[in-house]
């Protein structure tokens, strides 16, 4: 049987099982080659088409076997692909992921990756906080992106820093990026010339409904209602009227709100945010200046 060959009836499976993506792949054929791929020891990366593509080799048998127990399990288990081969690509960038923290898949690394948030840094950016940081992805973009900078990266989740920290010194950036145990903002250090976010924000109607894939993440990390609220903005609310004590004159905070716009204006009407294109669109995150959020004071 051909790489090809696998993939595709691989694909026809996952279809067939109804399994939801969203963890890295957006259907079910990239998660096919994702799966496919890794069992086989081939880059994932790979071109399935041209003159250099490995779709036309043939797979060992025993790899045959090992990649289709692989996607019974991802069927089975309803994980996410991440969970089983223990690793997940951002921006072209391998980290190491288990259960312990959400896959990552912040729109925020983009931004980080092509220079969006560039124009409103300058030469006296020197310190950065990856607040909520989970396995640590957007701080070593961030540390990757400006090299002058130091990075803080704090979670209130001590099994996210554990993993964090792998990525940390995976990266070898150790030297640059703090790891801090910090509910909220109560522990950090500061100020920050920019404060990154992909906060908790699901309201509570979508948490209820998310699919057996998401249900096999850290609630802590999604749950945007633990204080007692519905539109999945209590950290939000938090975050907003704490950020400009930490941040330096200047400073922004870029805040990740997925498809709670509407739930976020509705809870901040009178803030004054950049909404900052991503390739889901120009709703999903924005930039606040620090002089913005103390117009809310």
């Amino acid at each position: 049987m051909t790489v090809i060959e696998l993939i595709e009836a691989a694909e026809r499976q996952l279809s067939a099982a109804g399994v939801s993506f969203g963890h890295g792949t957006r259907n079910a054929f990239d998660e096919a080659a994702w799966l496919v791929l890794w069992q086989l020891g081939l880059p994932l990366d790979s071109a399935l088409d041209g003159p250099e593509s490995v779709a036309l080799r043939v797979a060992d048998p025993q790899l045959q076997a090992k990649a289709g127990a692989l996607l019974a399990e991802r069927i089975e288990s309803r994980k996410p692909a991440a969970y089983l081969t223990r690793e997940a690509w951002l921006q072209g960038v391998a980290f190491y992921v288990d259960e312990r923290v959400i896959v990552p898949r912040s729109l925020i690394a983009e931004l980080l990756t092509n220079g969006a948030i560039d124009p409103w840094l300058g030469s006296s950016t020197r310190s950065v906080l990856d607040l909520c940081t989970g396995n640590a992805s957007l701080a070593v973009l961030a540390a990757l992106a400006y090299p002058d900078v130091s990075v803080d990266a704090s979670d209130i989740s001590s099994d996210a820093l554990a993993v964090a920290r792998i990525n940390v010194e995976r990266h070898q950036l150790h030297g640059r990026i703090t790891l801090l145990s910090s509910d909220a903002l109560a522990s950090v250090r500061g100020p920050y010339d920019l404060i990154l976010c992909n906060p908790p924000y699901v309201n509570a109607r979508s948490m209820a409904s998310l699919p057996p894939e998401y249900r096999a993440e850290p609630s802590i990390a999604l749950d945007g209602n633990r204080l007692g609220g519905s539109d999945g903005m209590d950290f939000i609310r938090q975050l907003v009227r704490q950020a400009p004590d930490h941040l330096s004159q200047g400073g922004v905070l870029v805040l990740e709100i997925g498809n709670e716009r509407d739930h976020f204006e509705a809870a901040f009407e009178r803030l004054e945010a950049v909404w900052l294109e991503t390739s889901a669109g120009a709703d999903q995150v924005l930039l606040a200046s620090r002089d913005a959020l103390l117009k809310l004071a």
